[in-house]
């Protein structure tokens, strides 16, 4: 039996509720995972077969510890996704070189564009984190300064009223392949909570929706466990990229049916 590092953070809250059933599904594929947290320094990594990079939601904070902690892995044994993915992801500048529609964005506090809102966050951000919805130009202007004097890369985009009709689309893939998609809750909408963030509903994408997804993810060189492709409709309707999440990703695995156990095929696989 494959053993695998399942990677989290500490969590006192246990808020990772996708753990349990990833693991069950694992053990049904005939591997055997074990919860480790990215940052024990007790943990023999060269002992598993590959090391599964997971829940680890405190790598904001320690962002330079954390890659180094993943070449480390990379250097004894196999991570996923690979360290170099996750260098690239978890800065969004990446959005600047994908080739494809992103959603509008400035990346400096000077010279923003005239929209009737504004979403204010960092390049380096998880889970809305620091991230701000203003109808004022000005207020706009100061957040992204004070980013820029904390030493922080700026995201400016235009608030798309449609997020609260459409939604955001994620369509989740595994080892390439299209497990599901759902519609998420949007997150700066009125009313939301922290614990909003995970709901969602099972969504069929539409082709232009799969078209764009699956050529970010042809550009992608390295082999991908997963991956979640979060897009939402520019005005005049076209798909557009809001995000590529590669390192850390809520997978809405209690979603779909098979989502579980589609992972689970798609890590022996790779093994």
């Amino acid at each position: 039996m494959a053993i695998c590092a399942y990677v989290t953070f500490e969590d006192p809250e246990g808020g990772d509720d996708e753990r349990d059933l990833a693991l069950s599904a694992w053990r049904e594929a005939g591997i055997d995972g074990r919860v480790e947290r990215w940052d024990d320094p007790a943990v023999d990594w060269s002992s598993y077969d590959a090391v599964v990079v997971r829940s680890v939601w405190d790598y904001i904070l320690r962002r330079e510890e954390f890659l180094a902690w993943a070449r480390g892995v990379e250097s004894v044994t196999r991570l996923l996704n690979p360290s170099p993915v996750l260098e690239t992801n978890t800065d969004k500048t990446y959005l600047r070189d994908l080739g494809v529609p992103i959603v509008p964005t400035h990346w400096s506090s000077q010279g923003l564009p005239d929209w009737p809102e504004y979403v204010v966050k960092p390049a380096i951000s998880a889970g809305a984190r620091d991230t701000t919805r203003t109808t004022g130009r000005d207020q706009a202007q100061a957040l992204a300064a004070a980013l820029e004097a904390d030493g922080r890369t700026p995201m400016v985009q235009p608030y798309l009223d449609m997020v609260e009709s459409e939604g955001e689309t994620s369509l989740l893939y595994f080892n390439g392949r299209f497990s599901h998609a759902v519609r998420r809750v949007p997150m700066l909408a009125p009313g939301m909570t922290d614990g909003d963030n995970a709901r969602a509903k099972v969504r069929t994408p539409a082709p232009d929706q799969v078209d764009l997804a699956e050529k970010v993810l042809t550009a992608v060189p390295q082999p991908l466990l997963y991956a979640r492709i979060d897009l939402v409709r520019l005005p005049g309707g076209e798909p557009a990229v809001i995000e590529v999440e590669l390192t850390e990703p809520y997978l809405y695995l209690r979603y779909e049916p098979r989502a579980a156990a589609n992972l689970a095929t798609a890590l022996r696989e790779l093994l």
